[in-house]
């Protein structure tokens, strides 16, 4: 992941960076806490599907998706949005905590769940520090 964010710095001139102020270190934080949460969930999912727990393979698909969705657009720095990006943040931290929710209610017997809960929280709370970094960047409404 760092050589994306080596990328990401380089592509553009801190003039030219659609996202002027974001913390690029803090950004690739929760883009690693993203991608390692994508990946719980996947193997999660798979496990769960097998387990017969339809609803926790649900849950931990669709976190992996809306994840995984996340990190696509934080990488997209031109056509950035504040808006939109703290929208989408926030479903995410939902959606991360509703599997979370789902998976600690399987975690005493299931290891698998117990691992993507808790890469869920991480997830929440490297958005939620984002975020909280990004509120003085909103445009006043």
């Amino acid at each position: 992941m760092n050589m994306t964010m080596d990328m990401m710095k380089g592509a553009m001139s801190a003039s030219e960076m659609p996202m002027q102020g974001m913390d690029m270190d803090m950004m690739q934080e929760c883009m690693e806490a993203l991608s390692a949460c994508m990946q719980a969930c996947i193997m999660c999912a798979d496990s769960d599907a097998g387990e017969g727990m339809g609803r926790c393979a649900a849950m931990c698909s669709n976190c992996a998706d809306v994840c995984d969705t996340m990190m696509r657009m934080m990488l997209r720095m031109n056509g950035y949005d504040m808006q939109v990006m703290m929208s989408m943040m926030e479903t995410t931290v939902m959606m991360c905590r509703a599997c979370s929710a789902e998976c600690m209610m399987h975690a005493e017997m299931s290891e698998h769940c117990r691992m993507c809960a808790m890469a869920c929280d991480q997830a929440v709370m490297a958005m939620e520090k984002m975020m909280g970094s990004m509120k003085g960047m909103m445009p006043a409404g």
